[in-house]
C-alpha cells in the first residue's frame, strides 16, 4: 500500500529523507518557508508547499490529513521545530519524528509527543526513510556499492515454510546467511528467560514466527522480495 509522507524543512537532513522516500516508492510532500528550496525540490517530491510550519492557521490549511507520517526536519531554529511539533500533534498526524540538536531539546520534543527523535545528519537520513517505507527492513548495511547485507522480518506469509521451499536463490537471487531467532529458557530458578540466538539452519528446516532472516543480495533484489511478499 502506498504511503504518504511529509516533510518539514529542507536543510541538508530533509532533502535526504524526501529523495529516498521518493526512489522506494513513497509519496512526499514537502514543506519550507524559503520559496528557492521550494522551487529546488518541486521536481523531486510528489508536492512542495511553502509554508510557515509554526503558524497555526497554516497548518490547519496544509494537507496533513493525507499523511501517515511527518518528519519535523527542521535544523537550528529550535523554536519553530518545537512549535511545528506541537501543532502536529494537535492536529493529529498519526506519527511524528521530529530531529534534535541537544539534549533539551530532545527532551522537549518527546515531552509535547514526538513519536520518535532523531539526533542525526545527512548520512543516516536514508536510514529513517528506509525504516518508515520498509518498517520489516530491521537493518541495512553495504558490502560494497552494490550488495548489501539485510536484517528483515520474516513476512507472514513465509510461517512454518522450510528454507528449501523459499527457493531465494532462483526466485530473488538472494542469499540467506543465516537467522536470528528469539527462545524461551527456564533458568535454575524455573523462571522463563527470552534467549536470541544466531542459526544456520539447513534446507529442510522450518521458519518460525518472530525469526528475522539475514540476507545478502543487492539492493534491487531485496526490494523485489519485499514486494512479492506483500503481494
Amino acid at each position: 500500500m502506498e504511503r504518504t509522507f511529509a516533510v518539514i524543512g529542507l536543510g541538508m537532513f530533509g532533502w535526504k529523507v524526501c529523495q529516498v522516500l521518493m526512489e522506494k516508492g513513497g509519496q512526499v510532500i514537502a514543506f519550507d518557508n524559503r520559496p528557492e528550496q521550494i522551487n529546488k525540490i518541486r521536481d523531486i517530491v510528489t508536492q512542495a508547499i511553502l509554508l510557515d510550519s509554526t503558524d497555526e492557521d497554516s497548518i490547519n490549511e496544509a494537507p496533513f490529513d493525507q499523511v501517515d507520517a511527518a518528519i519535523v526536519a527542521i535544523g537550528d531554529n529550535i523554536e519553530a521545530s518545537i512549535l511545528t511539533t506541537n501543532l502536529l500533534k494537535q492536529i493529529g498526524v498519526p506519527y511524528i519524528i521530529a530531529r534534535a540538536v541537544n539534549k533539551t531539546h530532545f527532551q522537549v520534543l518527546r515531552q509535547i509527543g514526538a513519536d520518535e527523535v532523531i539526533n542525526i545528519e545527512e548520512d543516516q537520513g536514508s536510514r529513517i526513510a528506509l525504516n518508515l517505507i520498509a518498517p520489516s527492513v530491521m537493518d541495512k548495511i553495504a558490502l560494497s556499492k552494490k550488495i548489501f547485507l539485510a536484517e528483515m522480518a520474516l513476512p507472514d506469509k513465509l510461517k512454518n515454510s522450510t528454507i528449501d521451499s523459499l527457493d531465494l536463490t532462483n526466485r530473488f537471487n538472494l542469499k540467506l546467511t543465516g537467522l536470528r531467532r528469539t527462545v524461551s529458557e527456564l533458568d535454575s530458578e524455573g523462571t522463563a528467560v527470552r534467549k536470541e540466538m544466531l542459526l544456520f539452519p539447513s534446507l529442510e528446516d522450518k521458519l518460525m514466527e518472530g525469526d528475522v532472516l539475514i540476507l545478502i543480495g543487492s539492493e534491487e533484489d531485496l526490494d523485489s522480495f519485499l514486494k512479492g511478499m506483500e503481494e
